[in-house]
Parts: C-alpha cells; sequence; structure tokens
C-alpha cells in the first residue's frame, strides 16, 4: 500500500533530496513565516487585517470621491470608471464563486443579460422609455430568475460538471444575441451582431446622467450598497451556510444544511448584481453589441476575484485596481505608452523587493545592470546593426535602453530566438537553489527585458494577456488565497 506524500527538503548534505520523517511541515516552517511577517509590508498587512471595514470603505469612497478633481475625462472613464465597474461586477461572482464555492462559467451572460434588458425598456429600439426607477428593478429581477433557473437545471452539479454547464450558457447567449435575432413586433429581439443602439441614459426621477463624472458617482454608491449588503450577508446564518457549502458540500449536506437552496440563493443574489452592472454599462455605452460579453471579459472578472481573494469584499477592489490599471497601461489605445514600461519594470522591482537575504537581491539587481552593459558592448563591437534598433515609445528613457538592451535592425529571426531562449532559461532556473538561482537569475531578468523590448511591447493586445497569466501564476505560487484573502490550512 502506498502511503502519503512526504514533505521534501530540497537542500541535503550531499545533493540528495531526503524525506523530512517526523517534522511537521507546519512547524518546520514557523521561522519563515516570522520572517515574512517583519519589515514595512507585515506592518502594512497588520494595520489593515486590524483596520474596521467601515473605515476601509470609508477610505475608498474619500479616495474614488477625489477621482474627478485630478484625473481628465478620458482618463477618468478608463482608470475610474471602469475599474469601479469591473469591482461591483466582481462582488457578484464573489457571491456565487469566493462564498458558495461554485465555479459559474456563464457569469458574464447575467451581465449581457442585464444589458440588453435595460436596451430594450430604454432605448428608440421599440420606443419605450422607461426610466431608471421603473426599468432598473425590473432587469435586476429578472436576471435574478435567470440565474434562478439556470441554478434550477444545475442544482445537482459540483465542479467540473457545474463548470461545463454554465460555460455552454454562457456561450449560448453570445451566440443568440449574434446570430439568432427573432422578430418581436416587426423588429430584431437582438439586434443581431449590431446590437442595440440608441440607449437612453439613467434617468432617476427626472435627473439624467450625462458626463463621466456622475456615472462614477452613481457606480461608487451602487458599490458602496452592494459592498455594505454582502458584508452583512456574509456574516449572517446564509453567508455561513455558504462557505461550509463551499468547504465540503457532503459535510453540508450531512449536517442538514438546505445545499439546494444555498445554490440557488448564490445564483440569483449573483446574477442579480451582474444584472444591474449591465443595465449600468448599456446606459454609459449608450448601445449594446455581443462583442461586449465575451470570454475575454469573463477571464478579467475572473482574475479580478482570484488576485484579490476568493470570499474577500475588499480584495475585489485590489484585484480591479491592479488588473484594469494595467490592462489599460497595456491597451493599444493607451495616450499615456511609457506607462508600459513604468508596469513592467516596476514589476521587476517588486521581484528583487521579494528576493531574500537583501545581499542577494542587490547581487541580483547590480549583476543584471553590469550584465546588459557588457553584453550590449561586445555585440555592438562584433556587429553593430544587431544594436541598431530603435525603441518603441520609451520617451525620455529611449536612450538607456538602447544603450542596455539588445534590439536588433534587420534580423526578423532574432524575436523567435530570444523568446525561446527566455522560456528555456526559466525552465533551468526553476531547477536552481540557493546563490546559483540568484546567478541565473541574473541573465534571466536581462532575457526578459530583451524580450519586452523587442517582442511583448510591440504587441500590447498579446502582452497583457501574457502579463496577466504570469501574475496569477507568481500570486499563486507566493499567496495562494490572494492578496486579501484568507489562508487556508488544509491536511494532505
Amino acid at each position: 500500500m502506498a502511503g502519503p506524500d512526504l514533505p521534501i527538503e530540497p537542500d541535503r548534505p550531499g545533493g540528495v533530496d531526503q524525506p523530512r520523517i517526523g517534522v511537521d511541515e507546519w512547524v518546520a516552517e514557523a521561522e519563515e513565516r516570522r520572517e515574512r511577517g517583519r519589515g514595512a509590508g507585515a506592518f502594512v498587512s497588520r494595520g489593515w487585517a486590524v483596520t474596521p471595514p467601515p473605515v476601509k470603505l470609508l477610505l475608498l469612497v474619500a479616495v474614488a470621491g477625489t477621482l474627478p478633481l485630478w484625473l481628465n475625462e478620458g482618463d477618468l472613464f478608463s482608470y475610474g470608471l471602469y475599474t469601479l465597474l469591473y469591482a461591483v461586477l466582481a462582488l457578484g461572482l464573489n457571491i456565487v464563486v469566493g462564498f458558495a464555492g461554485l465555479l459559474d462559467l456563464g457569469y458574464v451572460a447575467f451581465y449581457g443579460f442585464g444589458a440588453y434588458s435595460y436596451a430594450l425598456l430604454s432605448s428608440n429600439h421599440y420606443g419605450i422609455h422607461w426610466q431608471a426607477e421603473a426599468s432598473i428593478p425590473v432587469v435586476v429581477v429578472a436576471t435574478a430568475l435567470v440565474g434562478l433557473v439556470l441554478g434550477f437545471t444545475s442544482r445537482r452539479l459540483l465542479g467540473d460538471y457545474l463548470a461545463i454547464v454554465t460555460l455552454f450558457f454562457g456561450q449560448a447567449f453570445v451566440a443568440f444575441t449574434n446570430n439568432a435575432n427573432p422578430k418581436v413586433a416587426g423588429k430584431g429581439l437582438t439586434g443581431g451582431s449590431n446590437g442595440i443602439p440608441g440607449v437612453d441614459p439613467i434617468n432617476f426621477f427626472g435627473y439624467e446622467l450625462h458626463s463621466t463624472k456622475q456615472y462614477l458617482y452613481l457606480l461608487l454608491i451602487v458599490f458602496v450598497l452592494a459592498a455594505t449588503a454582502l458584508f452583512f450577508l456574509n456574516q449572517s446564518r446564509t453567508g455561513r451556510a455558504w462557505r461550509a457549502l463551499r468547504e465540503d458540500p457532503l459535510a453540508a449536506e450531512t449536517m442538514s444544511m438546505p445545499v439546494n437552496r444555498l445554490k440557488l440563493m448564490a445564483f440569483a443574489f449573483g446574477a442579480g448584481t451582474a444584472g444591474l452592472c449591465g443595465a449600468i454599462f448599456a446606459a454609459i455605452q449608450t448601445g449594446t453589441v455581443p462583442g461586449n460579453f465575451d470570454i475575454s471579459l469573463l477571464i478579467t472578472i475572473y482574475a479580478i476575484v482570484i488576485l484579490g481573494g476568493l470570499g474577500s469584499i475588499a480584495g475585489v477592489v485590489v484585484g480591479a485596481i491592479v488588473i484594469n490599471v494595467s490592462f489599460q497601461f497595456l491597451a493599444p489605445s493607451n495616450d499615456h505608452p511609457e506607462l508600459k514600461r513604468w508596469l513592467f519594470y516596476g514589476a521587476i522591482l517588486v521581484l528583487f523587493a521579494r528576493i531574500k537575504p537583501w545581499t542577494q537581491a542587490a547581487v541580483v539587481l547590480a549583476g543584471t545592470a553590469a550584465f546588459g552593459i557588457v553584453a550590449h558592448e561586445i555585440v555592438s563591437s562584433i556587429a553593430p546593426s544587431w544594436t541598431a534598433g530603435s525603441v518603441v515609445d520609451a520617451g525620455s528613457a529611449g536612450d538607456q535602453i538602447r544603450d542596455w538592451v539588445i534590439i536588433p535592425r534587420g534580423h526578423a529571426g532574432f524575436h523567435t530566438l530570444a523568446y525561446i531562449a527566455l522560456v528555456g532559461a526559466i525552465v533551468a532556473l526553476s531547477r536552481l537553489r540557493g546563490w546559483w538561482r540568484a546567478v541565473g537569475l541574473i541573465p534571466t531578468l536581462y532575457l526578459v527585458a530583451v524580450v519586452w523590448e523587442n517582442v511583448l511591447v510591440q504587441q500590447p493586445a498579446v502582452t497583457r494577456l501574457i502579463l496577466f497569466g504570469a501574475l496569477l501564476i507568481a500570486l499563486m505560487k507566493a499567496r495562494p488565497q490572494g492578496l486579501l484573502g484568507t489562508a487556508r490550512v488544509e491536511i494532505v
């Protein structure tokens, strides 16, 4: 009979991995956890942990409320408005995934259903122009009912099976809005691939919203109300039952909890929140098209929830800020292209800050800088065309980058070779330990800079997906519970 896997200690005398027999892993890592609990980062983390939730929410409102004072209209729309919209959307997904532990991959369909429902009730499409105080409650209730129906049909499914059914629902919604366009009252219901234009702005009791600033404050109010409601819901018996369902559905059912009812409630609450966001989104865009609700948006919202921490209300704010701001930095239409490099090289500096001890970090930083200078000089003296390329969107830092990173001109195959070399270096680096890893990190980081300047910075649409993937992988390695999620202790 095969026994349980024993923890392996990698750095044993003689270079042979040996099992640590009789050593509890949690106790053995106590010193490492204490080391991580020191410094400025640990002080901020402990301060955040003891801060009361109302104070945290007040800080968010204070910061978000000042955004119109120091951001122009375009940046306020891209960085402020969409960050809040994603945060509210992530709150709804957190109900289903973070609180109840249900892997819902059709969540974006509820968002789209809310947008199309509002467009049908408040637009020129059928000549119906309900005001927001009438149309938005109808949209929220209707979307919650759709979530209830989906939850009812899949209430006995868990894990991968539930994910497949909900993913089918999400893709079916996109296919329906794109291709199926049944005639209702002489017009197509969804408008096909062209969608529904001419959607009315939000109008509450005669007060009509027009500017980005007004919609920002509306979303801020919606977020505060939703976060407050979810906080009290999470502290209630229903919230505790959801957490029990997330941890072990079979044990929850054995303890006489109404598992099916809890699933239906989670689906309905999450769908209603998504429907509300969809209605606001349709009003902001003054129209809706099927392309707004594809799988890329689902990936973005899931990344926000995972990055912030499953079940964490404050985490969705942090996740939305990190994901949306970095997403906008890497957008092809970004008005500040030099911000891409601030994001990239800032992430490199964060990596250096994680290296312990500090002497090792200093050696790696200095070694990477020296390695680049030497490599550039050697290549330039042998073949000047290999360092004669131009730097894209570098701003004032272009000269420094050109003198440090190898950027060739007229060598089309270099991009592919550099990318392959970087993948090989990362694989080799994962096999090294101690100071050997620090030494191997120097050429690897330089290769990262070479690939960035030659390949990634020129293809921002692909780059942001790669960076998001790398960000989530690194986070799951360092903090599996997310930035503000709660660590779980499991017996394996």
